[in-house]
């Protein structure tokens, strides 16, 4: 069961996402905060293993909560959903340590498997959020990648991250086990020196094996 904490100011949201989440077998609600102050007490008290986190809020937001949690708790992931996903909420965010970030405008099946993909470890994003990162890392003043020494396989992988797969997907389509992708994306990591999932769909675009 992936254990869920539900961070939002408005009840009818919490509420709304709480029956989401017990619709299904595999996600469970820990608690709900309707504040920063009362999101970072109760991931010290349930450790949850997802934090669906909205980012406005009275008192502590979403963005210092995210921070504090992941000083208390490292392992627990941290899932932005909110209406706000210009550049002021989503870098602050993703450098206080969120792993994903998601539009409150996102379909009810899409934001379960954004849970599950944030549980597993991945990094959840709405198209338009993960095409901005990229947008930005294309025109940012910085000199061209050198091509990594990726072996065939491994470019398959890093190509159909950045188009934006799951671990399950990429393993559906090129025939191998979810362990199997998860250790070609822990070796081109360590290969390219990039420390996440999304640093290395950037990378994929700026290497050409996915449209920009």
């Amino acid at each position: 069961m992936i254990r869920v904490l539900l961070v939002d100011d408005q009840v009818l949201v919490r509420a709304g996402l709480r029956m989401l989440c017990e619709s299904t077998e595999d996600v469970v609600v820990a608690g709900e905060a309707g504040n920063g102050r009362e999101a970072v007490t109760l991931a010290e008290q349930h450790l949850p293993d997802v934090v669906l986190m909205d980012l406005r809020m009275p008192g502590m937001d979403g963005i210092t909560a995210t921070r504090r949690i992941l000083d208390i708790r490292p392992s627990t992931n941290v899932l932005v959903l909110t209406t706000f996903d210009d550049d002021d909420h989503v870098y602050p965010a993703l450098t206080a340590g969120a792993c994903g970030f998601l539009a409150k405008d996102i379909a009810p099946p899409e934001l379960l498997d954004g849970i599950r993909k944030a549980a597993s470890g991945e990094s959840p994003f709405s198209p338009a959020v993960l095409r901005r990162l990229v947008d930005r890392a294309m025109t940012a003043n910085q000199p061209g990648p050198q091509p990594p020494d990726l072996t065939g396989r491994e470019r398959e992988v890093l190509a159909l991250l950045g188009a934006g797969m799951s671990n399950a997907e990429i393993g559906e389509r090129l025939h191998v086990g979810v362990t199997t992708v998860k250790t070609h994306v822990a070796n081109m990591m360590t290969k390219t020196g990039c420390d996440n999932r999304v640093r290395l769909a950037v990378l994929a675009v700026r290497l050409g094996l996915v449209p920009a």
